[in-house]
C-alpha cells in the first residue's frame, strides 16, 4: 500500500466558522505575532473576545502564535515566552503557573502515517500546576505535563510527564526528579 493525499479528507474538522477563523487570523498576527511589545493586558483581553478563559497575572510575549484562542484556558500567573506557538487543534489547558519558554511548541494535532490516507488526528495538551515547558521543546498531541514536571530545552515530549520530574532528550526521557526549595 502506498500513501495516496488524493482521497485526504479532514472535512469532519469544523475548529470555527470562517468569519471567526478569519478575523482571528488578522488580530492574531497583528497583536500576537509582531515584534511589538503590546502589552499582555490587551492579549488577554483579546483572547478571552475570542473565547479564551484566561486567569489572572499571564504574562505573554511578542512573537506568539495561537491558533485557534476558543480552544484555550489558561490559568493564573503563567508565562507565555517569545516565539511559542500554540497549535491548538484541540483543546489546551494550562493550570496555574505554568511557563513555555522561548520558541516552545505545542501541537496538538498530526497525521496518521499508518494509513494511506494520512488522516488528520487531534488531541488535547495539559499543562498542570507549576509545569515548565523548556525553550525550543516540543509537547506532541494528548500529552499532559503532571504538577511540577519540566521538559527541558530543546527536548520533545511524545507521552505523559511524571509530577515532580525533569525529562530531556527526544523522545524526552526522566533523567531526575525536581526538587523545589522555599525562597524564605
Amino acid at each position: 500500500m502506498k500513501t495516496d493525499l488524493s482521497k485526504y479528507d479532514n472535512s469532519w474538522y469544523q475548529p470555527g466558522s470562517k468569519l471567526k477563523r478569519l478575523l482571528w487570523y488578522f488580530v492574531n498576527w497583528f497583536f500576537f505575532e509582531s515584534g511589538w511589545n503590546i502589552s499582555s493586558g490587551l492579549k488577554v483581553f483579546l483572547l478571552r473576545r475570542f473565547g479564551a478563559k484566561i486567569g489572572k497575572g499571564v504574562l505573554i510575549k511578542p512573537k506568539v502564535t495561537i491558533k485557534y484562542p476558543w480552544k484555550l484556558q489558561i490559568g493564573d500567573h503563567c508565562w507565555i515566552g517569545e516565539s511559542v506557538w500554540i497549535d491548538n487543534l484541540d483543546q489546551v489547558t494550562l493550570e496555574n503557573n505554568v511557563c513555555i519558554s522561548q520558541g516552545a511548541l505545542l501541537i496538538c494535532g498530526n497525521h496518521n502515517y499508518k494509513i494511506s490516507t494520512f488522516d488528520l488526528f487531534i488531541a488535547p495538551i495539559v499543562l498542570k500546576e507549576g509545569s515548565w515547558v523548556g525553550a525550543k521543546s516540543i509537547v506532541s498531541p494528548g500529552v499532559s505535563l503532571e504538577s511540577h514536571s519540566v521538559l527541558s530545552l530543546g527536548s520533545v515530549a511524545t507521552k505523559d510527564l511524571e509530577a515532580y520530574s525533569i525529562y530531556s532528550g527526544n523522545p524526552a526521557q526522566k533523567v531526575k526528579t525536581r526538587k523545589i526549595e522555599s525562597t524564605k
